[in-house]
């Protein structure tokens, strides 16, 4: 299973094993979904963390 490194409204990251509707892609739905946060144990609405190069 493929994990996925999400950031919550609250500004909390971590990672998640199934980011609900993700093959849909932002062009239809967005890249935010609803999922409970670990660390404030609330139903959240979270974005992928999209990871930068360093050089």
């Amino acid at each position: 299973m493929e994990r996925t490194v999400v950031r919550c409204a609250e500004g909390h990251v971590f990672t998640t094993t199934s980011f609900p509707m993700q093959q849909l892609g932002a062009d239809r739905l967005g890249p935010g979904r609803l999922i409970r946060c670990p660390r404030c144990a609330r139903l959240r609405h979270a974005v992928p963390v999209v990871e930068q190069n360093k050089r």
